[in-house]
């Protein structure tokens, strides 16, 4: 049994527990990748909040990611070694989103 999400239905699934894993940029920005990812692949994907939390860590910069992985040298450096989804916000921050490796 498949439930379509939106994104409001996203975001509300990620209660308490989980409310500070991503920034409202940052869900927005995964939604929009696992909605591509759908499109592209015809897979559906499993609203998993935890599974989610677990393979995904959105980062507020560069150097915040460094200090978990010292031997990435830079953004290049870690687009080779794992996905990296961009966070697009009107803060013009330099968060990102990478699949945890």
């Amino acid at each position: 049994m498949i439930k379509h999400l939106n994104f409001n239905d996203f975001c509300d699934s990620f209660s308490d527990t989980y409310k500070n894993n991503f920034t409202y940029e940052g869900k927005r920005a995964l939604f929009d990748y696992l909605e591509q990812y759908e499109e592209d692949t015809g897979t559906p994907v499993e609203l998993d909040k935890i599974a989610l939390c677990c393979e995904y860590t959105e980062y507020e910069n560069f150097e915040e990611l460094q200090k978990q992985y010292p031997d990435i040298k830079d953004f290049e450096d870690l687009k080779n070694h794992t996905l990296v989804i961009e966070v697009d916000n009107a803060m013009k921050t330099d968060n990102f989103i990478i699949a945890n490796f």
